[in-house]
């Protein structure tokens, strides 16, 4: 008989902040105040190694006023679909920061951490420690590379 600690193997999820880039430029500008940049703080946010993307509900895409891109077709479990993608957001995934886009779910869905933010942003999912880990920036043993 499986425990629940067997069920949950493998599931890591993290706390990720959301904030309008956009917004952040025009504060740095002095156009508008920090107090008027829109961001949001998600708990529980699943890292998805199926998905590539950061993945967020249209009501969240929304709240935070992001520009759409346009569309793209993604492949899903029963095919593929076309989907919205928004540009211009900054997200900051254990204490790591960096530039994206999102692909829109509809709203009221769990958001979704897809593969190129967290190994952007050197963090690699610990399936059995059920976190990310921060992979180091410096020295011999950096992730950054360029070949």
């Amino acid at each position: 008989m499986a425990t629940i600690t067997d069920k949950r193997m493998g599931k890591v999820t993290t706390t990720i902040i959301i904030t309008n880039r956009i917004d952040q430029i025009l504060a740095e500008r002095g156009f508008i105040t920090a107090d008027q940049i829109r961001s949001i703080n998600l708990k529980n946010v699943l890292v998805d190694t199926g998905a590539t993307r950061l993945c967020l509900p249209e009501d969240i895409i929304n709240q935070l006023g992001l520009v759409l891109q346009g569309e793209v077709d993604v492949k899903i479990a029963v095919g593929v679909q076309k989907v919205r993608i928004f540009r211009e957001l900054s997200l900051c995934v254990e204490g790591r920061e960096g530039t994206f886009n999102c692909i829109e779910l509809p709203a009221g869905t769990d958001p979704l951490l897809g593969l190129i933010p967290f190994e952007d942003l050197g963090l690699e999912p610990d399936l059995k420690n059920q976190r990310l880990r921060l992979l180091p920036m410096e020295g011999k043993e950096t992730y950054l590379t360029v070949l």
